[in-house]
């Protein structure tokens, strides 16, 4: 049995790996432990050259996801992420849009088949910490929450994980950020945030420091550059930029192992 430390992370899109998980990736991978990315989707529904639409004229699905695949392998060199895995599913777009109803869209595939193949990938790395996202998706993204469900279901069947989180944003933060941003100048103009956005702070089990990772993580960001939906962040003043890319926060859901209820460390108890 392969007993090297080793972290997975399960996100559903090429640019998901960066916020909630960048700067973990490149801090357990400096500390010599094996790093898995396993992205579920080829990212096809992002933006096109330009940044044209899913569904406009001039976006073409494969090119879109060749891009975002070399985006993807940029962002993980810059992370030190030793291992990429890609499911291969097709991108099932935001919550509504017909791309959801697509033939072998993430979001319709049967939760046991892709489980399964989640579950061999497990068994051959053998990670002891597993992190996805919420039931929620986080947002509540189509395939977010398919990446929940079929997480939950492998770990189930490949019995292996010893811990599995959830990634997190606190709601704390989120307000104290936002407060930031307007005395900075920032203009959100009319995005505004639902009010159950993020995690409650009473839920957090485990805050990272990342701090000596924020720039590889705002490298890796960048890497991303066709999709400026994500990369908003790098327009923000760089002591917010700073402070939203040096931490890491998640939420402890399943521990075979003792560990304290607080944590500093994903590997807590584990070393």
């Amino acid at each position: 049995m392969d007993s090297e430390l080793t972290l997975m992370a399960v996100h559903a899109h090429p640019d998901d790996e960066v916020l909630g998980t960048g700067g973990s990736f490149a801090r357990y991978s400096a500390e010599g432990i094996r790093t898995v990315l396993v992205t579920c989707t080829n990212g096809e529904q992002g933006d096109g050259p330009g940044g044209v639409k899913p569904g406009r004229p001039g976006h073409d699905e494969r090119q879109v996801s060749r891009r975002r695949l070399a985006e993807l392998r940029e962002s993980a060199a810059h992370l030190g992420i030793g291992h990429i895995e890609l499911l291969g599913y097709r991108d099932s777009g935001m919550a509504g849009w017909e791309a959801n109803h697509a033939p072998g869209a993430f979001a319709g595939v049967p939760v046991a088949e892709a489980a399964r193949r989640l579950a061999a990938l497990m068994e051959r790395y053998r990670p002891q910490v597993v992190v996805t996202y919420d039931e929620r998706g986080g947002y509540g993204h189509p395939d977010h929450i398919q990446a929940h469900r079929i997480t939950m279901a492998a770990a189930e069947l490949s019995g292996v994980p010893d811990k599995l989180y959830y990634t997190a944003v606190p709601r704390g933060r989120i307000k104290e950020m936002a407060a930031r941003a307007a005395e900075a100048g920032w203009d959100f103009g009319e995005e505004e945030l639902p009010e159950d956005f993020g995690t409650p702070d009473e839920l957090i089990t485990t805050s990272l420091d990342v701090s000596a990772y924020a720039e590889r993580k705002r490298r890796a960001l960048r890497a991303h550059a066709s999709q400026s939906d994500s990369i908003f962040l790098l327009q923000l003043p760089e002591e917010l930029q700073l402070r939203v890319f040096g931490e890491e926060h998640f939420v402890r859901v399943r521990c075979r192992i003792d560990a304290p209820a607080r944590e500093d460390d994903l590997f807590a108890g584990l070393r």
